[in-house]
């Protein structure tokens, strides 16, 4: 038996805890002093605390509070950074032991910057794969943060931002910042019942991020909530007059169910089953569903099984000067040969997949017509941690299902949020993607409140 409704109930998120500034029940100072030392009872999360940092922002963001004049919506509230955005005064790891000497960041990455204006406080960096090149979650340098959900036995956090999901699902944070290349944001989520929202990759700046596939790599947030992410997406795009975050109506809005996805027997019953009965609940509001088999993403879930995954390149090119080096042994020997990999990839492949992917986006554009793709965030739910700990081969193998439903939207950069759907049998999340064509972000976040508060009304 499955469980719809134990993943979608509310929570206490980031508006709710300026709320309780703005009425004087908390300020972000006590907040901050909460946070702090929830981090002490967490291992393997957070690879560097900025305390002082932390405190200096908090008590300024009291003082506005007190004033009357916050700097946002958000203004106060505690945030993770996943270990790739500079933080001045902290090393970049990417979590990797090859960085883990690096000097301490200069400046702030863009975002960064954009949302401490915001008044929001940096607690720290959390924990990821080595270079982000993994949909698990495991780091043998820095640890291997264990998903609070499964409570059975120790299970995967999901990848790569996996410190900061494990962050917000943990209630140490309620935003982190996390990266997504080819489902490094919606698996996580999934994993640890938030939501994650992957963004278009020119949607926001990337300078001061370090990046693993340039074509590839987007910015975005887990959160516990779609009105958090609709906040820091207008933070982040300076709009003057914040998004309304009252939920449309449902009726007439039209989704797309790819059947193709739904009826594969990789899916695990219970993703399907909690699935099936999400769209069930957006139906009776009023939505258009349309079952079926979409081919663009079919096409492009073809065209990575038989030409290869575009990132592959992209960031062997990266590395290419560490791996022929003699620090590539202090690598994790995973993310090492899979670097290595694509050491041998052919300059035509590549030109090939670059013009596929250009001609699948406009497919995928055309197909839609307005209406928003669903299917799966992961066809599973978050695997035991010790088996892929102890076996390269199941490593491997898992790797590549976890990450199979989630590459297609990245190639197509098709912006994405992941909701919670349910849980199995074992309490584990459940996760429903929702994306929508390259570049409609803002349509997408409307609808994925919609659907949200559907599903927390059923």
């Amino acid at each position: 038996m499955s469980d719809t409704n134990s993943q979608i109930r509310p929570v206490a998120d980031a508006l709710a805890m300026a709320e309780a500034f703005a009425s004087g029940r908390s300020d972000p100072v006590q907040a901050l002093e909460k946070v702090l030392a929830k981090t002490a009872d967490v291992d393997d999360v957070f690879i560097s605390l900025c305390s002082a940092r932390a405190l200096r922002e908090a008590h300024a963001s009291a003082a506005r509070w007190k004033a009357g004049q916050p700097a946002s919506a958000l203004d106060g509230v505690p945030i993770a950074w996943k270990d790739l955005f500079d933080v001045a005064g902290s090393p970049t790891t990417a979590g990797a032991a090859v960085r883990r000497d690096i000097s301490p960041a200069l400046l702030d990455a863009n975002v960064v910057g954009l949302l401490a204006r915001a008044g929001m406080v940096s607690v720290g960096k959390t924990n990821l794969s080595e270079f982000a090149y993994s949909g698990l979650g495991l780091n043998p340098h820095f640890g291997t943060p264990r998903n609070p959900v499964g409570l059975d036995q120790p299970r995967i956090p999901g990848g790569s931002s996996s410190g900061s999901a494990v962050a917000v699902a943990a209630g140490i944070v309620p935003i982190a910042m996390g990266t997504d290349t080819a489902g490094s944001i919606r698996i996580p989520a999934a994993f640890n019942g938030l939501v994650g929202f992957r963004s278009s990759c020119r949607r926001y700046s990337r300078e001061g991020v370090f990046p693993l596939a340039h074509t590839l790599d987007s910015v975005g947030p887990l959160t516990r909530s779609v009105r958090d992410a609709l906040s820091i997406d207008d933070i982040l795009l300076g709009r003057a007059k914040p998004t309304s975050l009252v939920p449309r109506d449902l009726s007439g809005q039209r989704f797309w169910l790819d059947q193709a996805v739904i009826e594969d027997e990789r899916i695990e019953p219970a993703v399907r089953d909690n699935l099936l009965r999400c769209v069930s609940v957006l139906k009776n509001h009023g939505a258009l569903i349309d079952l079926r088999p979409s081919p663009a993403f079919q096409a492009a879930l073809g065209l990575i099984e038989q030409q290869g995954w575009l990132g592959a390149p992209e960031a062997f090119a990266l590395h290419q000067s560490l791996l022929d080096s003699d620090a590539a042994a202090r690598l994790d020997p995973r993310v090492r040969r899979r670097l290595e990999a694509a050491r041998a990839f052919p300059a035509s492949q590549l030109v090939n997949l670059y013009g596929a992917r250009k001609r699948l986006q406009q497919q995928i554009t055309d197909e839609l017509d307005g209406a928003f793709l669903i299917t799966p965030s992961v066809a599973h739910v978050a695997p035991p941690l010790a088996p892929l700990e102890a076996d390269d081969e199941l490593f491997t193998q898992t790797n590549l299902a976890t990450l199979r439903l989630t590459m297609p939207g990245s190639l197509l950069d098709m912006p994405g949020v992941s909701l919670p759907s349910g849980c199995d049998a074992l309490g584990l999340p459940t996760g429903m993607l929702i994306s929508a064509p390259p570049g409609e972000d803002s349509r997408l976040l409307r609808a994925a409140l919609a659907v949200e508060a559907a599903l927390r009304h059923h």
